[in-house]
């Protein structure tokens, strides 16, 4: 919680502050309450790659640190997969300039890689889960009890489409679900729009990571074209009807499963 002590502290120090709109901030605080995310005494591991998404998200946290009735620690947390070339130097001093604790997780994921991806397979989404499963050695070994990763609404809605379209499942990403290794996976900004996260960081004249930083994108590999394809045509249906994003969000909160091809969901009188 903010004491006027700290607050000038910061000033002494020279930490900035980034300019957040009320509209984010209240999406922000919306999400986290109704789904409680957050709460008192919790260790937060951040997945920071230097995106606008997770640049946001940092941010919301440090701002939410100053501002929450209740105490809790994050720690941004930049997975390095091992490659020739990577430097995360300028997301690093971005972090110290805003008062934002980070630390890059040196892993071997890239050479890894080479040795264990399926032929045909989609070397994005192999990575995303490496990175995940590095966050979650990172967590277990330094005690955190949640990760927070920067999916929003958008990419909710295209994880929804690419799994009914090419794998035939009705899912989605959920706000906070248990881990295996007993450990909750928060989504802080699920509820917020990718547009709103992209304003953000150009309101703030932040340099961001893009794709170019991912290994997949530096190697011969198969393209990551489901995503791409289900975006793009999400983008035309947004055009043609303006409100489809509030529409599917509304929807996502008024599931009748039992009106589905699956039996084990219907529900039958007593004795049938």
């Amino acid at each position: 919680m903010t004491t006027k002590n700290s607050e000038q502290t910061e000033k002494d120090k020279g930490i900035k502050r980034a300019k957040i709109s009320k509209r984010l901030l209240r999406v922000f605080g919306k999400t986290n309450a109704e789904y409680r995310l957050i709460q008192e005494g919790d260790r937060i591991l951040v997945g920071l790659s230097g995106g606008k998404d997770s640049l946001s998200l940092v941010h919301l946290l440090r701002n939410m640190q100053r501002h929450a009735p209740f105490d809790f620690e994050f720690l941004a947390c930049t997975v390095s997969y091992g490659m020739e070339g990577e430097d995360y130097s300028a997301l690093h001093a971005h972090c110290e300039a805003y008062g934002i604790p980070h630390v890059v997780y040196e892993t071997r994921i890239y050479e890894i890689s080479q040795e264990t991806i399926r032929e045909g397979s989609s070397f994005c989404s192999y990575f995303s889960r490496m990175r995940r499963g590095a966050l979650a050695t990172y967590a277990e070994e330094h005690g955190y009890n949640k990760i927070a990763l920067g999916h929003h609404f958008d990419d909710a809605v295209e994880s929804f489409f690419m799994n009914m379209f090419y794998n035939g499942v009705m899912r989605s990403l959920a706000p906070i679900y248990k881990a295996e290794r007993n450990f909750h996976v928060i989504r802080p900004l699920i509820e917020a729009r990718e547009a709103q996260l992209r304003a953000f960081a150009e309101e703030n004249g932040f340099a961001t990571i893009g794709d170019e930083a991912c290994p997949a994108m530096r190697i011969a590999v198969k393209a990551p074209y489901a995503r791409a394809a289900t975006k793009e045509w999400l983008r035309q249906m947004e055009g043609e009807h303006e409100d489809l994003f509030k529409r599917i969000k509304a929807s996502f909160k008024h599931i009748h499963d039992d009106t589905f091809l699956d039996p084990s969901r219907w529900k039958r009188e007593e004795g049938e």
